[in-house]
């Protein structure tokens, strides 16, 4: 493997939070630096945790998929004093987009770096937020078709809101989906064996969720990178109390982040979550699915589910009933930092952009946010990719700032064949000329109408003739136009970065089941800098 940084755009608030040490004292608690992990760790020590309770529910949680040695030591070390390194993701199909597999990735290799400077141990959690119900958001992955990435869909179709955890697919059309999607793949000597590992995941689960975990952990089982899932029955129970502090502190907690944004929007960066004073930033889950919760004369309500709750009423479902209540973006960071000791929350530019508003909240609730680390943005350039660059006399940097697209038609207007060209446009130009004069000298109507169709029938031709040079044109040169095609659509498809589009499948198809290890073990900078790999 080959690593070189590479500059890509990067978000105002992602700049800021790089650079700008006021907007850091102002949105965070922490900055990033070796003096802030000290600190931390000492928070951490003075603050308590249901430590013997979380590593019972991680290893429940955890023994369907199958427990490493390393993860089993790794929760031995979460039931003692260790902290946590901690990301999360959506349940996505194939593990979802490469950021998924990225942000694992980050959380270990921060773990095992803080691990070392501390002296304490530092574990690897990932916080699978099963808990989402927007099942479209999820039911879906792009593959490479001709250079460019097409949607393939899981077919189901799901009336209710769901959560992800909750929610079912049918063993058969799901075995039949992996098959098409695969079927885009080139056959290679792991193409038989990943396919059969998916479809055995897939056939052992029945949630989105589940089958998400599985794959996962197959990939970084040796790693010890431990799971859980937000809505999983155990986990609520162990949030009992943490939930009715939540309700107590909801209108505190809801007017603290709406006026953060306000701020964050005066200084130029959005409303990443458009909070209101009135949420209440938790969701009921419901038997038409989960929803949302407002607070409306000191209660809380979802009208159009007519829902309504006293705080009384909603903490003695926290108390009996945990698993009927749910997080939502607001509050989701503040559960995990009251059930975790989380030393580091490793978090993509979305996640850092909202967690910007939660200062405040935090503080009320008298903790501190945990340090804010963003994962690592890597583009795989397969072999065939680098084939592709070098034929076309491009690097990745051309290709992901653009310069692909006008490279590719400097390269076919340099291949035209210009005589042909000028001589289809004088004809035309005759044409044209000669009609014009037919139709000045006729004056009968309908001859000067046959003229004009004459006209049309001649220019037809002539575009037809100019179409057919193109089609020529594109045959000719049907492999060096492949190669620019190829360079885009795998490298930057349709002007996005590879990890937000591709999961990776398709690159542990071509390099081989090493792939994740092999990154693990190549020294990726923890930098905030985009990452080239030459697999």
């Amino acid at each position: 493997m080959e690593i070189a940084s590479q500059n890509v755009h990067k978000s105002a608030v992602m700049e800021a939070y790089e650079h700008d040490a006021q907007f850091n004292k102002t949105f965070y608690d922490y900055t990033l630096s070796a003096e802030s992990y000290t600190q931390r760790l000492a928070e951490l020590k003075k603050r308590s945790y249901q430590r013997q309770e979380l590593a019972r529910t991680i290893r429940s949680f955890m023994e369907p998929f199958g427990i490493s040695d390393a993860a089993a030591a790794h929760i031995d070390e979460l039931s003692d004093n260790g902290v946590a390194v901690v990301g999360g993701q959506q349940s996505g199909l194939l593990t979802g987009p490469l950021y998924s597999v990225h942000k694992a990735i980050t959380v270990i290799l921060l773990a095992k770096q803080q691990r070392k400077e501390l002296g304490v141990p530092v574990i690897p959690v990932f916080w699978v937020a099963g808990e989402d119900h927007d099942i479209e958001e999820i039911n879906h992955i792009f593959t490479e078709q001709d250079g460019r990435p097409v949607k393939q869909q899981y077919p189901e179709r799901y009336v209710l809101k769901s959560m992800a955890s909750d929610t079912e697919y049918d063993a058969e059309q799901m075995a039949e989906y992996i098959r098409l999607v695969f079927r885009d793949y080139e056959e290679t000597a792991y193409t038989k064996e990943l396919l059969e590992e998916v479809l055995s995941s897939a056939e052992q689960e029945h949630t989105f969720t589940k089958f998400f975990v599985r794959l996962m952990n197959n990939l970084f089982q040796k790693h010890g990178l431990l799971f859980i899932d937000s809505a999983d029955k155990t986990l609520r129970q162990l949030e009992s109390g943490y939930f009715k502090k939540l309700i107590t502190e909801s209108k505190t907690i809801a007017e603290k982040i709406s006026l953060k944004e306000r701020l964050f929007e005066q200084q130029g960066f959005g409303t990443p979550i458009q909070a209101a004073e009135n949420a209440a930033h938790l969701f009921y889950v419901h038997e038409t699915g989960r929803v949302l919760l407002s607070r409306k004369d000191d209660v809380f309500v979802n009208e159009t589910a007519g829902l309504r709750f006293t705080a009384e009423e909603l903490i003695a479902i926290a108390e009996q009933m945990p698993w009927k209540l749910s997080n939502n973006v607001a509050t989701r960071p503040l559960m995990q930092d009251m059930v975790f000791p989380v030393l580091a929350f490793v978090g993509g530019p979305g996640e850092i952009a909202y967690w910007s508003l939660l200062k405040d909240a935090f503080n009320h609730l008298e903790m501190k946010m945990p340090i804010l680390v963003p994962r690592i943005s890597i583009t795989l350039v397969t072999s065939e990719t680098q084939h592709a660059l070098k034929k076309s006399e491009l690097t990745v940097n051309q290709v992901m700032t653009g310069e692909v697209i006008s490279r590719r038609a400097q390269f076919l207007d340099e291949q035209k064949d210009v005589k042909l060209e000028q001589l289809l446009q004088e004809t035309e130009n005759v044409i044209q000329e000669q009609y014009n004069k037919i139709e000045q000298h006729i004056s009968d109507k309908d001859l000067k109408s046959l003229a004009e169709k004459n006209r049309a029938y001649h220019l037809r031709q002539l575009a037809y003739l100019r179409d057919k040079s193109e089609d020529a044109l594109l045959r000719k040169y049907a492999a060096a136009i492949r190669n620019y095609s190829l360079v885009e659509g795998d490298l930057c498809p349709e002007r996005n970065l590879q990890e937000r589009t591709y999961t990776p499948y398709p690159y542990l198809n071509v390099y081989g089941p090493s792939l994740i290890d092999d990154l693990l073990n190549a020294s990726l900078p923890i930098n905030g800098q985009h990452v080239v790999v030459c697999l």
